[in-house]
């Protein structure tokens, strides 16, 4: 087994790790999750040999093969088959061992060596290197491209594929997702699910966890919390023993009342797809195990349009591509002001594409995309990251992006974000992958656009900011496309799919589960077909009786929160003893009475939410809540 006992790591002032130990048995898969600078490529590190610990002891087996996915090597001439195949190391010594054999004309120890290379199944080695490329969305034509033709995202693919060509007897594997697709990560999910040795892993990514591993690790505070089961199960541990604690407990009560009034408002689409009863048993999760998130440093939000064209962009026979080569041909579809739209397609099918043209980047190649008077996007993409000035900081880049807003009011947005305090001033050359995601989504969001458009939004993004991305996606007023192989954040933020598959886009009517199944081989439900067109015409009416509705419920949402803060800001005075010998009776009975018509506004501005918030659970779900029920 795998141990690491008492270990003590420390970065300059700080004890990164302080006493950590945890134990991983042999065969075990493991999760190893925390918020991002926890010290997960430490730990890993650690594993490798390639840190010592301060104090403390790591253990690894010595009988154990371990292969690791680097995050960067040095440009090779290389193709990638043999790119591949160089993580068998093994197979590869055995190899030159041959051609040594074979120049010393050899024929005894030839006939070793090709029997070691039988048990290698050095035969069948290629064809392996290729299902794994294939898997990871590479085509025939790139296997025998040197590894330095292709960019960044498709290096670490083949960084990870070299990594799973190797016979491990533990496997690292440092986000593995972060620059696959769906389709990719699905495939890896069902790799790694026959994988027979021990498996440490870290991911944000809540679904691939639970679909891979078995038992969690959780670093925090310079230690490891183990805990058996699935990713959910521990999120509900944790959330069950965080509402136990008083201080999260009042930190979290703010939440309480958006989570009610959040699901409520989506819990009538459940009768009308299957992705939206999907999405409604995520929002419920959601609930559930907010509070193992309630210490969260994010509290990010997407600035409502103030105007949204209807539709906002109609495409019309639409035809994308380049310059002699059509990659989509003969797209009819409309975006509407509110849309939530998942951007389903295997790796090269063309979503990317689309994408690019909607957002003007690729001029269509045939037919019509018209944009709405009141229709601005807002793009986020993996390149955009590098698109940021180095040398100026998040606050500086914010102040030029929204030259009309205050400092102080950049400071406080940008908190939302993460950017607090030194963080918010230091030059974005400094950030880290993550902060700089965040940063480009932050810019994003305060402009207010009417459309979001949003490729791989979650690439190096912790558990924490992917909870906080799906909470403002979901109050975004304005439309949505995303492309994204997190499934939980689907499942949370879309309530349609659009499938970019064979040179054509199409609605999709099932569900992210059918969709995998079709993607896996694993048994599907059979999928009831829904009259698109008619769905989108009630899901569009149902919203605008729903409009003002909801803007009531929101504004006196932020009416109570406002009153409690007055209140309580009120009550700490009074609570000081000393103002009572400071102030003049008069005075004094003014405060009073103040605390008291605040304290009565608040409980009249609570009522009137409740009102407010039937009423809308009332439009959204008329029926009565035993109906039904047996």
């Amino acid at each position: 087994m795998l141990q690491a006992v008492d270990i003590t790591l420390e970065r300059g002032d700080q004890a990164l790790f302080a006493d950590l130990s945890c134990t991983i048995h042999a065969g075990q898969k493991v999760g190893l999750v925390g918020r991002n600078g926890a010290g997960k490529s430490s730990f890993f590190q650690l594993m490798l040999g390639q840190l010592s610990p301060d104090n403390g002891d790591i253990s690894v087996p010595s009988g154990w093969q371990v292969s690791h996915m680097a995050q960067q090597v040095e440009a090779t001439n290389r193709a990638a088959v043999e790119y591949v195949l160089d993580g068998h190391r093994a197979l590869r010594k055995v190899e030159a061992q041959i051609r040594e054999a074979e120049q010393e004309n050899d024929p005894m120890r030839l006939a070793t060596l090709h029997a070691a290379f039988a048990d290698l199944d050095g035969y069948e080695a290629r064809a392996k290197a290729a299902e794994i490329l294939h898997g990871l969305g590479f085509t025939d034509e790139d296997l025998e491209k040197p590894f330095s033709a292709f960019s960044g995202g498709w290096r670490i693919r083949l960084n990870l594929a070299r990594a799973l060509m190797c016979p491990a007897d533990l496997l690292l594997l440092d986000e593995p997702t972060n620059h696959l697709d769906l389709d990719a990560t699905l495939w890896l999910e069902g790799w790694l699910n026959q994988f027979q040795g021990t498996l440490l892993i870290i991911s944000h990514d809540r679904e691939f966890l639970d679909g891979v591993t078995d038992d969690i690790i959780h670093l925090h505070l310079g230690h490891a919390d183990t805990y058996r089961g699935k990713y959910s199960a521990v999120e509900d541990a944790r959330a069950a023993a965080m509402s136990q604690q008083q201080a999260a407990f009042q930190r979290h009560q703010a939440e309480v009342r958006h989570w009610a009034s959040f699901i409520e408002r989506f819990r009538a689409k459940a009768s009308k797809a299957r992705q939206a009863q999907s999405r409604l048993k995520a929002l419920d999760r959601m609930r559930a195990v907010a509070p193992a998130h309630a210490d969260s440093p994010y509290h990010a939000a997407f600035i409502s349009p103030r105007k949204m064209s209807n539709p906002l962009l109609s495409l019309r026979d639409l035809a994308v591509g380049y310059p002699g080569h059509r990659v989509l041909s003969g797209i009819n579809q409309s975006l509407l002001p509110g849309a939530r739209i998942g951007v389903l397609g295997a790796n090269g099918a063309g979503k990317t594409t689309l994408l690019k043209c909607l957002t003007g980047a690729l001029p269509p190649l045939e037919g019509e995309l018209v944009r709405g008077e009141h229709s601005d996007i807002g793009y986020f993409a993996q390149h955009q990251l590098e698109t940021l000035n180095a040398d100026a900081s998040p606050l500086q880049t914010l102040a030029d992006t929204a030259p009309e807003s205050r400092e102080q009011w950049c400071r406080d947005y940008l908190g939302t974000w993460g950017f607090s305090g030194e963080l918010a001033t230091r030059p974005c050359r400094a950030l880290s992958g993550g902060e700089k995601a965040r940063l480009a989504l932050a810019l994003i969001a305060c402009r207010g656009p009417g459309i979001l458009i949003l490729d791989e939004p979650t690439n190096h993004l912790d558990l924490d900011m992917r909870e906080a991305l799906a909470l403002a996606l979901q109050d975004y007023e304005g439309a949505l496309l995303l492309v994204s192989h997190d499934r939980s954040l689907l499942k949370r933020t879309v309530d349609e799919f659009w499938l970019v598959e064979g040179g054509h886009l199409t609605p999709y009517d099932g569900d992210l589960e059918s969709y995998a199944a079709t993607r896996t081989g694993a048994p599907s439900r059979k999928n009831t077909r829904h009259d698109r067109r008619a769905e989108r015409r009630a899901t569009a009416e149902q919203r605008e009786r729903e409009r003002p509705l909801r803007a009531r419920v929101k504004a006196l949402e932020a009416e109570v929160n406002s009153l409690s803060e007055e209140l309580k800001a009120a009550e700490a005075r009074l609570a000081d003893p000393e103002i009572y010998q400071a102030m003049a009776p008069g005075e004094l009975d003014q405060t009073l009475a103040s605390s008291g018509k605040l304290r009565k506004r608040l409980h009249d501005a609570e009522e009137s939410w409740i009102q407010a918030a039937e009423e809308l659970e009332t439009l959204l779900d008329p029926q009565p809540a035993d109906a039904g029920r047996s």
